[in-house]
């Protein structure tokens, strides 16, 4: 398999959001033939890069966005650290359990911030999922949405902010959790 295809391919991808058609395969790689290409995604698809829908048109493999494990790093004392290849994953693998029940959401709002959920993040939510005491959801409380902690002591219910300007939420009316809160993403640099 040619690496250098595959690169072309990702490039592609992260160009324009969506796989190449196999005319563009054919027009980015050079190859001589649509049947080398053929043989080309046959190959990407063998080894878990690309895949093929139910229609036969191909979609990102797991392997294709992954990214490389290199190791650890010491978030208390420094220590002497070597790069090495662990493994390769997906963010997909490491934060999703049921893709069909995950979305995500825009955070806006600090009511969360001493959990560490500030505004303009991105929250990974997941629907269907039994809120434990302590979990954080998007719930609607009486006829408005909100994201807080769900909390229940003894027989009551209630939603607790993560910042001490917030009071806790009693329902008067009604509580529905629409999704439990999996993951909060961040980005530093844009």
């Amino acid at each position: 398999m040619n690496m250098k295809h595959l690169n072309l391919i990702i490039k592609f991808y992260e160009k324009h959001k969506r796989l190449p058609s196999y005319s563009e395969i054919l027009l980015a790689t050079g190859l001589k033939s649509k049947n080398a290409v053929y043989k080309l995604v046959g190959k990407l698809c063998e080894a878990g890069y690309l895949k093929k829908d139910r229609a036969g048109k191909i979609i990102p493999g797991s392997k294709l966005l992954s990214l490389p494990i290199l190791g650890t790093v010491e978030a208390g004392w420094p220590s002497p650290a070597e790069e090495e290849l662990i493994d390769t994953m997906t963010l997909d693998e490491y934060l999703i359990n049921r893709r069909e029940a995950t979305y995500i959401l825009h955070v806006q709002g600090d009511s969360m911030i001493d959990a560490g959920i500030m505004p303009g993040d991105l929250l990974l939510v997941e629907r269907g999922r039994d809120p434990k005491d302590g979990d954080i959801v998007v719930a609607e409380i009486d006829h408005a949405w909100t994201l807080k902690y769900f909390r229940k002591v003894k027989n009551q219910i209630f939603l607790a902010p993560a910042n001490k300007k917030f009071k806790p939420l009693l329902p008067t009316e009604e509580l529905k959790i629409a999704a439990v809160v999996v993951a909060n993403v961040r980005k530093y640099l844009l």
